[in-house]
């Protein structure tokens, strides 16, 4: 427990620390130094695409160029393509390098490269983290991993890259933050629930936001305005619920939830 509060100490000063801090949730913004790069200084569009692909990809090996030429471009761009894309990223995020000194940022390994994630701050990464140490204490530190959810969804300011939602590369990291911001906003919500049923009720919303087919989180829903004397409301989630499952996969709600609504119905 020590180690993962110390974890949770680390990553807190980790921004603070970066270089280069980037904002992928609800829109793209890069800050070197503090300062936030202009669009127009990433210059052409396949700059910023590259930089972008390889923030999506940090979590693999370093990729071979042709790996990224063909997952990126297709058959659209080339090996010059490349070089010229490489050289506009170095060029922005370190325009004082000395001639041939090796970039900090984009890690060169042969042919194949990768980010430098021990001088980068990026919201996803810091975001997944929080996540894993909230779930690590779950039952066993109640407070710090309240305290290391919080820090994951004050994160979340709307979907992965908004501008890529129709290019395949960004498709598998965006799902997969969308389903880690949301199981965080639910246990959150579960979190709250005893004592502050008015959060849980903001925090299952949020996750209804992202994914409004999340049936776990009318479940939250309902137990919160129950928990607030409002039983018209916990009826009248349970209907959106039923209604929302049927109009988008033809289903009816699980048995869980169908029991929790006899209850409600029951109470008085």
């Amino acid at each position: 427990m020590a180690k993962l509060a110390q974890q949770l100490k680390q990553l807190l000063t980790h921004k603070s620390n970066a270089l280069l801090c980037i904002q992928t949730l609800g829109g793209f913004v890069a800050s070197l130094n503090g300062v936030q790069i202009e669009a127009k200084t990433w210059g052409r569009d396949k700059t910023i695409q590259l930089f972008q692909f390889l923030v999506s990809n940090r979590h693999r090996n370093a990729l071979h160029k042709e790996q990224i030429i063909d997952r990126l471009w297709e058959e659209e761009a080339g090996d010059k393509d490349f070089k010229v894309a490489l050289h506009g990223i170095n060029k922005v995020l370190e325009p004082n390098r000395k001639a041939r000194s090796e970039p900090e940022f984009v890690v060169r390994q042969g042919a194949a490269y990768r980010l430098n994630l021990e001088k980068i701050w990026i919201d996803v990464e810091a975001l997944e983290q929080f996540t894993t140490i909230g779930n690590k204490l779950f039952y066993e530190e109640e407070q710090l991993s309240k305290k290391a959810y919080e820090y994951a969804t004050d994160l979340y300011k709307g979907i992965y890259l908004p501008n890529r939602v129709y290019e395949d590369w960004s498709s598998e990291e965006r799902e997969r933050i969308q389903i880690l911001a949301i199981n965080t906003f639910v246990s959150l919500s579960e979190m709250e629930l005893k004592h502050n049923p008015n959060e849980s009720i903001r925090l299952a919303q949020n996750a209804l936001t992202i994914d409004n087919c999340w049936e776990s989180a009318y479940r939250i829903l309902m137990k919160a305005y129950i928990k607030n004397g409002n039983r018209p409301q916990a009826i009248k989630t349970y209907n959106t619920c039923t209604k929302v499952l049927e109009a988008a996969y033809g289903i009816a709600p699980l048995p869980e939830t169908k029991k929790l609504m006899d209850e409600i119905s029951e109470i008085g």
